[in-house]
């Protein structure tokens, strides 16, 4: 048996509609944990599930369930980003994993640990095997990954892919943007913070296969609040469209002035449809800026709600520091009896 990792470990997992499947998971992820770090604590965020699971997780932070859990349960369903953040928000180890259990292979995370120990504040890694997606799924996101990398730099299933593991410090960094869980995907990998992206081959346990139209939604919303580059495509787009009107004007009114045989009317109709075609550019223009402005000013209310928290009954953590804390007080009663003797 390899000797424990001198760290403490948070590992987050979400889960929805998964009851049947929680108690032999967690009970084989802290088992793992046990052996691999010299502390940890295993955060659930319960995606809003409505079977059973809210039962079952209570049963397992019992005095007689598995020790240093804590559970976070949603009061709606959100996106799996915004799921993984409510347990990243509320972590307190000195590195923090992020995990799909049906979808990530957990025997990977040691190696992910070492390049974390070593230095790397981000470490990424990348399943080369994927669960099953329709074809339509699987178009879209490519078309997706490309108009990202497009308007960010990066290839975010492949630079960003979402198993992985985050320093303390990233954690903190990311809790300074003004909405950290609409950040969270993409800003590891764009915050200038050292990072190491692996890959493993592991059979995904997904039973179904990904559908084009679960993902639009959370595509299109990733999409277009992470960066400005689309909106700002549109005012460049209204810009164009008023300059290159402003200049067929030009052109018509140069027309109706060197040349006699123009037909009749149609100096007065070009001038009036490039007329108002600009007007319609410059309304755009000035709507996409006041957009944008006030996209960066908003301050919208949270995007979740945890509507249930509780924490197991046992916390290994907490009976080490009585240890500690007895210790002294252990050694001054000692001392005490041998004055009195």
């Amino acid at each position: 048996m390899t000797s424990q990792l001198p760290i403490f470990l948070s590992l987050v997992i979400t889960t929805r509609n998964r009851a049947d499947e929680l108690q032999p998971l967690l009970m084989e992820v802290s088992r793992m944990l046990g052996e691999l770090v010299s502390d940890h604590e295993i955060v659930i965020v319960d995606n809003s599930s409505d079977d059973d699971s809210l039962i079952r997780l209570k049963a397992l932070t019992g005095s007689a369930g598995l020790p240093n859990m804590q559970v976070y349960a949603l009061t709606k369903e959100v996106d799996s980003d915004t799921a993984s953040w409510v347990g990243l928000e509320n972590a307190l180890g000195d590195f923090v994993a992020v995990i799909d259990p049906i979808m990530d292979d957990i025997s990977f995370l040691p190696t992910m640990l070492d390049k974390a120990i070593c230095g790397a504040d981000v470490v990424f890694a990348s399943n080369e095997q994927k669960a099953a997606q329709s074809l339509a799924y699987q178009g879209a996101y490519a078309i997706f990954n490309k108009l990202y990398k497009w308007f960010n730099g990066i290839h975010l299933a492949k630079e960003a892919p979402q198993y992985r593991v985050l320093s303390k410090r990233v954690v903190n960094f990311i809790l300074q943007h003004p909405q950290p869980a609409m950040t969270y995907r993409h800003l590891p990998a764009t915050g200038g913070f050292a990072r190491v992206n692996l890959s493993y081959s592991a059979t995904p346990l997904a039973s179904k296969a990904k559908r084009l139209g679960d993902s639009i939604d959370r595509g299109m919303r990733l999409l277009v609040s992470t960066t400005r580059a689309p909106m700002r495509l549109v005012t460049s787009l209204s810009l164009f469209g008023a300059v290159a009107n402003l200049v067929y004007s030009i052109y018509v009114v140069a027309i109706a002035l060197l040349k006699v045989d123009v037909a009749p009317g149609w100096v007065s109709l070009s001038l009036q449809q490039s007329g108002m075609f600009f007007l319609i550019s410059l309304v755009l223009l000035v709507l996409g800026e006041y957009i944008l402005n006030m996209v960066s000013l908003q301050n919208e209310g949270p995007l979740y709600h945890v509507g249930q928290e509780f924490t197991s009954a046992r916390m290994t953590r907490r009976e080490k520091l009585n240890i500690e804390v007895a210790l002294p007080q252990r050694k001054e009663s000692r001392a005490t009896e041998a004055r009195d003797a």
